[in-house]
C-alpha cells in the first residue's frame, strides 16, 4: 500500500434526506434539495477537484453487486471516470448474478489479499460481509460503500457511505402510485378487497429492504389516510417488518409481496405472474430494473397492464434501462424512480481517495427521481436513465 491511512472513524451518520421526487403530482419531479449531487457526470466533476488531489497514485478495489444489468454498468463508467481525473487506477469485480452471495464474499476477501489503497463495496447482502468488513479494517485497508450501506459493519471499517435514501425512494414510488388507483382503492370493501402488489428482488440487502419497505409502509399510510384498513402477505422478512401487517380476513387493501428464488429477470416474472394473475389485483410494483423487468416480462403474456385501471393493472418501476423506458411510452407502466449509479461510483473513487489523502469524509445521500413519459427528455432525469 503506497501510503498507510490514519485513522479517521466516523462516530455518527448523516441522516439521508428526503429523495427529490413528485409526491402528489405524479406527472413532475422537484429539484434536488441543496446537494453536491448533479444527475451528470460532468456536473459533478465541476465540484470536483483537480486530479493533483491524489496526491499519489493510488490504486482501489471495487466490488459491484454484479454485471447483469445496466446500472452496474454505468456505475463502472462513474468510477472509470473519476480514475481517469484523479490519476488513480481501480479493477471493478463482482458476481455474475446478484443472488451469488458467497462468490461476492469471496471476491471481497481476494481483494483484501491485494492490498489497495481502498475498497469500494456495494454489498449484495450487508451481513454476509461483516467477517469481510472486519478483515479490511484489521489489515488497516479503509472501505466506502455506494448503492447500499452495511448497517451492522463493524466499528471504523466503513469510512462513508455513497446511497439513495432508499426508504424515500420506495415511498416515491407510492406516493406517485396511489393517486392513480385511489377511487379503486377507496371502493374496496372487507368482501372485495384490492390486492396492490410488489416484486423485491431479495430480502437480504439493505437498499432493497429499505426501499421496499418505504413503499409498504407509505401505501399504508395512504390506504390508511384513505379510510382503509390494509394487510401485508408474502414473503416472511417484510411482513414482519413492515409497520403495521394487519389482518388479511379482515383487509379491505391487501398488499402481497413477492420475493424470487434468485435475482434474475424470468424468476423475478414468476413472482409478478402469481399476484398479476389474481383477479383482486389493482396494482404492481418492481422494486429495482430486474423486478421491474420481471413484471414487463410477465405482461408479455398475460397482457394486463395499463395506466388506466378501469382497465388493467397499474405498474411502477425502479431504476431505468430500454425495457422500461419503452413499457412507459407504450402505456405498460406509469412510470418508473430512477437513481444515479454513474454518480455513485464516481463518487466512491473520489471519497476514497480523499480518505488516502487523510482527509475527514462523511456520507453522500443521493437522490431518486420520478420520471415518466412526459419528463423523460428533462435536464434532471434523462443522464439517469441509463440503458
Amino acid at each position: 500500500m503506497k501510503k498507510r491511512i490514519l485513522a479517521i472513524v466516523l462516530s455518527t451518520v448523516m441522516a439521508l434526506s428526503m429523495v427529490a421526487c413528485g409526491s402528489a403530482d405524479k406527472a413532475a419531479t422537484t429539484e434536488p434539495a441543496a446537494t453536491e449531487e448533479a444527475p451528470a457526470a460532468e456536473a459533478a466533476a465541476e465540484e470536483a477537484p483537480a486530479a493533483e488531489a491524489a496526491g499519489e497514485a493510488y490504486h482501489f478495489e471495487v466490488i459491484v453487486k454484479s454485471f447483469q444489468s445496466t446500472y452496474w454498468q454505468a456505475a463502472v463508467q462513474g468510477i472509470e471516470q473519476a480514475c481517469a481525473e484523479l490519476g488513480v487506477t481501480a479493477n471493478s469485480n463482482g458476481p455474475a448474478n446478484e443472488s451469488d452471495i458467497a462468490d461476492q464474499v469471496q471476491m471481497i476477501d481476494n481483494a483484501i489479499e491485494q492490498k489497495p489503497d481502498g475498497i469500494g463495496l456495494a454489498a449484495c447482502d450487508t451481513n454476509s460481509v461483516l467477517d469481510s468488513l472486519a478483515k479490511a479494517l484489521e489489515a488497516g485497508i479503509p472501505v466506502v460503500c455506494f448503492d447500499t450501506g452495511v448497517a451492522d459493519a463493524p466499528e471504523g471499517s466503513v469510512y462513508a457511505t455513497v446511497a439513495t435514501d432508499n426508504t424515500a425512494a420506495g415511498a416515491c414510488a407510492a406516493e406517485n402510485m396511489f393517486p392513480v388507483i385511489e377511487e379503486v382503492v377507496k371502493a374496496a370493501t372487507a368482501d372485495a378487497p384490492v390486492r396492490i402488489g410488489e416484486v423485491n428482488q431479495d430480502a437480504t440487502a439493505l437498499n432493497i429492504q429499505q426501499r421496499g419497505l418505504g413503499f409498504i409502509n407509505k401505501m399504508i399510510e395512504l390506504c390508511t389516510a384513505a379510510g382503509k384498513s390494509v394487510a401485508v402477505v408474502g414473503n416472511e422478512f417484510y411482513v414482519n417488518a413492515c409497520d403495521n401487517a394487519g389482518d388479511e380476513a379482515t383487509a379491505e387493501v391487501i398488499i402481497e409481496v413477492g420475493v424470487p428464488a434468485q435475482t434474475t429477470v424470468d424468476l423475478a416474472a414468476t413472482e409478478a405472474n402469481k399476484i398479476m394473475s389474481k383477479d383482486d389485483t389493482i396494482a404492481i410494483f418492481g422494486s429495482n430494473q430486474t423486478t421491474a423487468e420481471g413484471v414487463i416480462t410477465a405482461n408479455a403474456t398475460l397482457n394486463k397492464l395499463s395506466t388506466d385501471p378501469a382497465t388493467g393493472i397499474v405498474a411502477a418501476g425502479f431504476d431505468a434501462g430500454t425495457p422500461q423506458k419503452a413499457a412507459i411510452n407504450a402505456g405498460q407502466l406509469i412510470g418508473s424512480v430512477t437513481q444515479s449509479p454513474l454518480i455513485m461510483g464516481y463518487k466512491c473513487i473520489y471519497k476514497l481517495v480523499d480518505i488516502c489523502d487523510v482527509k475527514e469524509v462523511s456520507d453522500i445521500p443521493m437522490y431518486g427521481y420520478w420520471y415518466n413519459a412526459e419528463n423523460m427528455d428533462a435536464a434532471d432525469i434523462a443522464p439517469n436513465l441509463y440503458d
